[in-house]
């Protein structure tokens, strides 16, 4: 009854023909303890100057040539046996979910309430959530008095990780336009035709800067069938923040109270069927992500299909290159005389 058996990539159609590799040592021992004594005699002379280099000669005769000829029947027994490559493809049914990451850079995201800052901190868990993530579409929206999209929507999250990693406080005018922010991420996710559209907003302060008004873009996001996750991170009470930025550009830092609109940020929650967190500190800033990573799967349905190749050939072709290799050395080479 045929069987069949894989042994790392390959597949064996006839796994049983592989038991015939026993043979091998069998009929070496039989060669070696019966038939080789009797073809080839030894006899006992007084010194080894006459056989200078004729040693080396019957060596390769006694070892070599039988080696190759059980290598090659070694191979032909394998390519008997129908290997078979086996490539593994996945087939996903499916779809994913369109996240928009949206982070604050005002200046007050250096505060050391966290560790080492607020900024730092979210970026570092925002790349952890991201790694959590299979298959879903994110992009990278980053905000102070104005707003950008550091990184459209991708499923490359080595390029995501990399624009994560090079967001910093500075490079846009300094305020906290929560506003433009959610704007700009509902602008660059409404497009797409995803079922599931999430926005999670992270910021520490009030909406004072920008041109568009936060509860116009959350209705906007809510229009859309867009989500929206908003996260306030900051310690009560007072925290070692920047106060002020000196003329080489370093800031000094100094207590000041965190100020967080809640209310505003509960509210554009509310209003599309999401949530708001407050985090106070590095491990409570990790559970939300880990909630809202929970909150928000999407199940798929992962089909493995195996596509197998024959290489039996390749097998054939080796067993027949030893065996010619055998012969050549044989009748030249190591030629015996009658």
């Amino acid at each position: 009854m045929p069987m069949d058996c894989n042994i790392m990539n390959i597949h064996f159609a006839y796994c049983w023909v592989l038991f015939l590799l026993i043979l091998i040592p069998i009929l070496a021992f039989v060669y070696y303890r019966f038939l080789y004594p009797k073809y080839y005699t030894h006899f006992k002379i007084s010194n080894l100057h006459t056989v200078e280099g004729h040693s080396l000669r019957g060596l390769a005769k006694m070892y070599l040539l039988p080696l190759l000829r059980y290598l090659s029947i070694a191979f032909l027994i394998i390519a008997l046996a129908r290997p078979q490559k086996i490539d593994t493809e996945q087939e996903i049914k499916g779809e994913g979910i369109d996240i928009m990451l949206v982070m604050d850079l005002s200046s007050s995201m250096l505060a050391k309430d966290f560790k080492p800052d607020r900024l730092e901190a979210s970026k570092k868990v925002a790349a952890d959530f991201v790694d959590k993530r299979d298959f879903d579409r994110i992009g990278l929206v980053a905000f102070s008095g104005e707003a950008y999209t550091s990184c459209p929507l991708t499923t490359d999250y080595r390029i995501l990780h990399d624009f994560l990693s090079h967001i910093q406080c500075g490079i846009l005018e300094d305020g906290t336009a929560i506003g433009m922010g959610l704007a700009t991420a509902v602008n660059r996710i409404k497009e797409n035709e995803s079922e599931s559209k999430v926005i999670v907003l992270l910021t520490d302060g009030m909406n004072n800067a920008g041109y568009y008004d936060p509860i116009d873009a959350a209705n906007m996001a809510k229009t859309l069938g867009i989500k929206i996750y908003t996260i306030g991170v900051g310690t009560m009470g007072e925290a070692l923040a920047p106060i002020r930025r000196n003329f080489n550009g370093e800031y000094q830092f100094g207590l000041v109270p965190v100020e967080i609109d809640e209310q505003l940020l509960v509210k554009m929650s509310d209003m599309t069927g999401g949530k708001y967190y407050r985090a106070t500190n590095n491990e409570r800033l990790q559970e939300i992500y880990d909630e809202i990573d929970k909150l928000e799967k999407t199940e798929f349905q992962i089909t493995y299909i195996d596509i197998k190749t024959e290489i039996f050939h390749q097998f054939l072709k080796w067993a027949f290159i030893l065996l010619m290799f055998e012969m050549i050395l044989k009748y030249t080479v190591l030629k015996s005389l009658p």
